[in-house]
């Protein structure tokens, strides 16, 4: 099913697909209030552009946003060469050692999707042995008896599967890793998960537009996308079992549903919300929150906690169009909570 149409979400406007393919707001440097420089996640980036228009617009700030991957986003912050950074990806407690003072503190809620490049299939069903064993280099070809079973009614092409991955250090990868990391023991023990892994066959691309492409350009691809990606690029995205055993699509309601599992937030704001329990029938199992990576003592501390706490209020208004959900009320209490304690 093509993702467009299974949450009617739409993009329509030429503006709004830019935004969602990544493009950075245009700010200037030179704004009488300040400036704040970051860099990250591509995942977020679509959501960021928003945000950086509307906040000079209303603080005559200008935020200016690299997307570059959340790898790259968390070193940068790590050697103080940006104002903060993003990340999908929760840091590792060596990271936040070396980020020396940092905290991390959650600003948007969306999902990874799966999209695929199959000439006359407009629907597809997965289940996560099916992914692991696809990036695993074990099933090669659409038309193989696994798939098959799984896609009943749906006359499969004799055609090479070509995995996407993305080749930078990226939150993306970690949503990814870590879904397949808690459904399957052997990728959990050959190929783990984080940021950047070896993946055994496919071929690479950098941020979510060069998978993008990849998928776009390759019949017979398939790659883990941000969903606003494959929404913008008008991509069909895979239906991925959950828990509950349901073949579900990365929309609002399956997100927000993925959510819901967090009841209590740590004091380090890290929180994995891949494969919800059973209990969860319509949560989408590949969903991730992002991060904002800032240090507790900035001399831009103010300008931060202003940028930071619009994101999670007002700029949250921006999410639904690029299939951000609403932060969930346990998690903005948690986040505020942080946002208290910079400067």
């Amino acid at each position: 099913m093509d993702l467009n149409r299974t949450h009617l979400l739409g993009l329509t406007s030429a503006a709004a697909v830019a935004l969602a393919a990544g493009l950075p707001a245009v700010a200037s440097a030179s704004n009488a209030n300040g400036a704040l420089v970051g860099a990250g996640s591509t995942l977020v980036a679509p959501l960021l552009a928003n945000w950086s228009q509307d906040f000079e617009a209303k603080n005559q700030v200008s935020v200016t946003y690299g997307a570059v991957g959340s790898g790259a986003g968390i070193a940068q912050i790590t050697a103080r060469t940006v104002d903060f950074g993003a990340s999908d990806a929760p840091l590792t407690p060596e990271q936040a050692a070396a980020c020396n003072g940092c905290v991390q503190i959650p600003w948007g809620l969306t999902a990874t999707g799966l999209a695929f490049n199959l000439p006359g299939i407009s629907a597809l069903k997965l289940t996560p042995a099916l992914v692991a064993s696809i990036y695993e280099g074990k099933i090669t070809n659409w038309n193989d008896a696994a798939i098959a079973k799984v896609n009943k009614g749906t006359s499969l092409p004799n055609l090479k599967i070509t995995p996407a991955f993305r080749s930078d250090g990226s939150g993306d990868t970690y949503a990814f890793t870590d879904f397949l990391s808690g459904v399957d023991k052997g990728w959990r023990s050959s190929i783990g998960k984080g940021t950047a892994v070896s993946f055994p066959a496919g071929i690479g691309g950098k941020g979510n537009d060069g998978v993008t492409a990849v998928v776009s350009s390759t019949p017979g691809a398939i790659g883990y996308i941000s969903a606003s990606y494959i929404i913008a690029h008008k991509l069909r995205g895979a239906a991925l079992q959950n828990a509950a055993g349901k073949f579900v699509y990365p929309n609002l309601k399956n997100i927000e549903q993925a959510a819901k599992q967090v009841k209590k937030v740590p004091a380090n704001n890290e929180m994995h919300i891949v494969n919800p329990p059973k209990s969860s029938k319509q949560a989408y199992p590949l969903s991730t929150f992002t991060y904002v990576i800032v240090p507790k003592a900035s001399p831009k501390a103010a300008l931060l906690k202003s940028f930071i706490t619009y994101a999670t209020t007002t700029g949250q208004g921006f999410g639904a169009v690029l299939d951000f959900a609403p932060i969930p009320a346990v998690v903005l209490k948690a986040a505020n909570k942080t946002i208290a304690t910079l400067g």
